[in-house]
């Protein structure tokens, strides 16, 4: 899709990945980007500068805990209010916590299900909408186990899972309305991973990722959810990005329903 006047809400955006997708958005001209996120004083704080660097009114801060229905809900509402449409709704608050791992859970993959079903309300052409992109963000974890975090396995497996079957199966998200793709980025330096450090310096993580994590940069990951918003064949596509292979695809095989 065209980016160029095109507005955007993003979950997790106050800093790290939902921050660069932000900006890159706003490079193209975007008409707006809503950073809804629960650290109040981060997201205020990318807001001035993004609206000083892009232009007053660019981005709108609504600070929000992702896994409330009446905050994500009204996160939507006033988006839709202030800009006068949705076209492109990106799912990437995320946390690491394996002691409070019901959180992790709620965060991860339900709020993720919650801003995927608000956008297809929102968005659907048939609603009154405009059509448009979501993007899921998953992550590696989401396609292999990631060891000692079992619960942040279980959100991203579910993430891509989901956004897989809906793509499939539901009439709102298709190439001509609404597409849906996952995107699962390797570990990048954003401050999910800092929280993830003392698990990574297990033995048993040691033994799989070596002594030294390999990360990927930031600006690859935004790269690729670019390539996800302009590219309009992409429709329930799986993208990774990862040290040894940069951007690419998962593929699958290919699934056909024998009733229709």
């Amino acid at each position: 899709m065209k980016i160029q006047g095109a507005v955007a809400l993003i979950t997790g955006a106050a800093e790290g990945l939902g921050k660069a997708f932000s900006e890159e958005l706003l490079k193209r001209s975007a008409r707006g980007v809503s950073i809804v996120d629960y650290n109040s004083a981060k997201g205020k704080a990318t807001e001035d500068e993004l609206n000083k660097k892009y232009g007053e009114d660019k981005v709108r801060f609504f600070q929000c805990d992702v896994t409330s229905k009446d905050q994500l809900e009204d996160a939507f509402s006033k988006t839709l209010e202030h800009y006068k449409g949705i076209d492109i709704v990106c799912n990437n608050a995320g946390i690491g916590d394996e002691i409070n791992w019901e959180r992790t859970v709620d965060v991860d993959l339900v709020a993720v299900m919650r801003g995927t079903f608000l956008a297809r309300q929102m968005m659907d052409k048939k609603n009154g909408g405009r059509g448009g992109i979501v993007i899921n963000i998953a992550s590696m974890a989401g396609m292999l186990p990631m060891p000692l975090a079992p619960a942040y396995t279980a959100a991203k497996h579910g993430v891509l899972g989901f956004t897989r079957a809906i793509a499939i199966g539901d009439r709102v998200f298709n190439p001509k309305n609404v597409r849906i793709n996952c995107l699962c980025p390797s570990f990048s330096e954003t401050a999910i991973l800092e929280g993830m450090r003392e698990l990574i310096k297990h033995p048993v993580a040691k033994a799989i990722y070596g002594s030294e994590l390999e990360t990927i940069p930031v600006s690859m990951v935004a790269e690729g959810f670019i390539q996800l918003v302009e590219d309009d064949s992409k429709h329930g596509e799986v993208m990774r990005c990862t040290p040894q292979n940069g951007i690419d695809y998962k593929k699958y095989r290919d699934w056909v329903p024998s009733k229709l």
